[in-house]
């Protein structure tokens, strides 16, 4: 299969979407995961932590994405050489922000820490590779990694574990970074994690959060996700986030949830 090396293109001063990012709901829009590391790439390049880490990123999607050019931009909200608040936002064709990011910086320095347990989930040598049979087209976002399961699946309902390491470039010509691989692997935990039909039903994320106890670090990274729908239209999906040494964070989505 000839697939694109990137997610994205740089053109014209942005990026031009390549087929990787497709979602799953339409052809024409892309997938949250690849705006979101997209988003967070452009916010530490005008962070004023040189030694920084990145602890807290909050998403919204205030509207679908399309396949095509976009373009980004981030400034400091609230500088500090310790903590910083930066803000990202991602257009198309217009000024109108389609996705916002905030995130929080702190400085990195040497400390001891807590213990971190055993990472509760068989590593991806002992995990199962699978490919998701819901997109509508062959060349799209289940491409742009590799998925080997833990537990559950793509493609029956119910909380899914799995171990993602990238197969392309985030932008091309750069290697993709192991916080941008978390985020294009991460805004998929409730894809993964679905209770409902593709088919039938929409479940959609308006939104996207992860809370970083440190940085991921590795090839391959793992998300523990389960979703819950409540009786009144709107759901909630939270994972766990690990790298291969334990647990660097956790996840919530807000789920937008109606018949198609």
């Amino acid at each position: 299969m000839d697939l694109p090396t990137a997610l994205y293109e740089p053109v014209d001063g942005g990026h031009l979407a390549t087929a990787l990012t497709i979602g799953p709901w339409d052809p024409r829009l892309q997938h949250a995961g690849p705006p979101a590391a997209l988003l967070a790439r452009e916010a530490e390049s005008v962070s004023g932590i040189a030694d920084g880490q990145t602890v807290r990123l909050a998403y919204d999607i205030l509207g679908p994405v399309p396949v095509g050019p976009v373009a980004v931009s981030a400034r400091v909200l609230r500088p500090g050489r310790r903590v910083e608040l930066v803000e990202a936002r991602l257009t198309a064709g217009d000024d109108r922000p389609l996705m916002r990011l905030t995130a929080w910086r702190v400085r990195s320095r040497n400390s001891e820490g807590t213990p971190e347990p055993a990472v509760p989930l068989p590593g991806p040598e002992r995990s199962r590779p699978e490919t998701a049979d819901f997109f509508t087209t062959e060349v799209a976002y289940h491409r742009a990694l590799e998925w080997r399961f833990a537990s559950g699946s793509f493609n029956a309902p119910g909380p899914a574990a799995a171990w993602t390491r990238p197969l392309c470039a985030l932008v091309d010509g750069e290697p993709m970074t192991p916080l941008q691989h978390l985020l294009v692997m991460t805004d998929a935990a409730s894809g993964i994690s679905a209770v409902l039909d593709w088919t039938t039903a929409t479940f959609a994320n308006v939104d996207l959060g992860l809370s970083l106890v440190r940085p991921p670090a590795g090839e391959w990274l793992g998300v523990d996700a389960a979703t819950t729908i409540g009786p009144s239209g709107a759901g909630q999906c939270f994972a766990d986030l690990y790298d291969a040494t334990g647990r660097v964070g956790r996840s919530a989505q807000s789920l937008f949830v109606e018949p198609r």
